[in-house]
């Protein structure tokens, strides 16, 4: 295991929320083009009611780029401190996972139960990545 290990969980959170915007943006079009969404809607993102399809991958997109963002920090602070073990990467990839499994769950048959499951799990691997990164460091 190299130190660059841990770069490879945030490459594939980055790529598959790249992924999930290109898809966001299919449905864009195919909402407008269809007439499901006047395109006016995108002037300044309110007064028309865009489709259930295309709500569920925005809100995962917007999902994405919110906590996801404390653990590309993390990820980089344990690159950078050279702190990279089996147990930050093991945890890493778990975090990653329960990202992919909360968007399935999102963008496909959305049970706010079902996907509140991998959603806790991954912010409890978060923290336990965090704390253990601040107790290293001090």
């Amino acid at each position: 295991m190299t130190q660059e290990s841990i770069l490879l969980p945030v490459f594939a959170l980055g790529g598959f929320t790249f992924f999930i915007s290109l898809w966001m943006a299919k449905l864009r079009f195919k909402a407008v083009k269809q007439g499901d969404l006047n395109r006016r809607y995108y002037e300044l993102n309110r007064g028309y009611e865009p489709p259930d399809y295309l709500v569920k991958v925005s809100r995962n997109f917007e999902n994405l780029l919110e906590i996801p963002v404390l653990f590309y920090v993390v990820a980089l602070m344990i690159y950078i401190t050279k702190q990279t073990d089996f147990i930050y990467l093991s945890l890493a990839w778990l975090y990653v996972g329960s990202r992919f499994i909360h968007s399935y769950i999102h963008t496909t048959y959305n049970n706010v139960r079902h996907r509140m499951i991998p959603f806790l799990l991954g912010g409890m691997i978060l923290i336990v990545i965090w704390l253990r990164l601040f107790v290293a460091i001090i």
